[in-house]
């Protein structure tokens, strides 16, 4: 007859638990897994699959009681790193959406809004667009994959009960949402410099013969122009997200290697 004495079930219970808080705290904030349409009994269910999958091969979890302040310590601990890099993979796709609003401003779209349900506030046409086919383009890519690759091993850089984190890997976080005006500006710009030069000229024209309305014109010639230059941008979108999403991958394993404590 088997038996398991209450050390081999604690020793089981303490080998999924904190790779599970990791894991879920992860799925919850990233943005593709953690969308609100998801159901929370998927991303449990999911977070618990994965833990099973990658618990086998960790090193050893400290000799630790769940129930005791260490162990929530460690709850904590697991969790910081899970949201970090959920958030770093928000970053990354706020970087499409920025662009979408610069260039949904630019070409007169700034009334089409609608609420998102995920972020819970209004968001342009053209950012949720843009933001759509980035999720599709990660797919593509196999981004999700390297993800958990990347986010199974942080179980050997960061084992469970490293005893603390590094602080700067946290302020290097928050120097890298920088990225969001950076590139979103570099993604927009040759579409907003082009409509930009458009509505300068039909000023001036405006201002050589006032009797022309430039105000009936102007609105469908910058949206003419502007579906236009977004049908040529996205024909180089591909490699820009595929740029985007290694900067992005990079960025994970320093991030993981900063949280190391000194």
């Amino acid at each position: 007859m088997l038996e398991v004495t209450f050390t081999q079930l604690q020793g089981w219970l303490v080998a999924f638990f904190w790779p599970f808080i990791r894991l879920g705290a992860f799925l919850v904030a990233a943005p593709l897994l953690g969308h609100t349409s998801i159901p929370n009994r998927v991303k449990i269910g999911l977070a618990a699959l994965l833990t099973l999958v990658v618990a086998p091969g960790l090193p050893a979890p400290p000799d630790i009681p769940m129930m005791s302040w260490a162990g929530l310590g460690i709850v904590v601990e697991q969790m910081l790193i899970g949201l970090a890099m959920g958030l770093t993979m928000h970053i990354l796709f706020a970087v499409v959406t920025a662009a979408g609003e610069y260039i949904g401003l630019q070409m007169g779209l700034g009334f089409a809004t609608f609420f998102a349900p995920d972020t819970g506030a209004n968001t342009m046409v053209l950012s949720r667009l843009l933001h759509m086919i980035s999720l599709l383009l990660f797919l593509a890519f196999d981004g999700h994959l390297m993800v958990i690759e990347i986010l199974a091993g942080t179980f050997v850089i960061l084992p469970v009960g490293i005893s603390g984190l590094n602080t700067n890997a946290f302020e290097l976080l928050a120097r890298f949402a920088s990225t969001i005006f950076v590139s979103g500006l570099l993604l927009a710009l040759p579409l907003v410099s082009a409509l930009l030069i458009i509505n300068l000229s039909l000023g001036i024209l405006n201002r050589a013969s006032p009797q022309l309305t430039v105000f009936s014109i102007g609105f469908p010639l910058t949206m003419l122009v502007g579906l236009v230059l977004l049908m040529v941008m996205m024909t180089d979108l591909g490699r820009f997200m595929q740029r985007l999403f290694g900067q992005g991958m990079a960025f994970l394993q320093q991030l993981v290697q900063t949280m190391v404590p000194l």
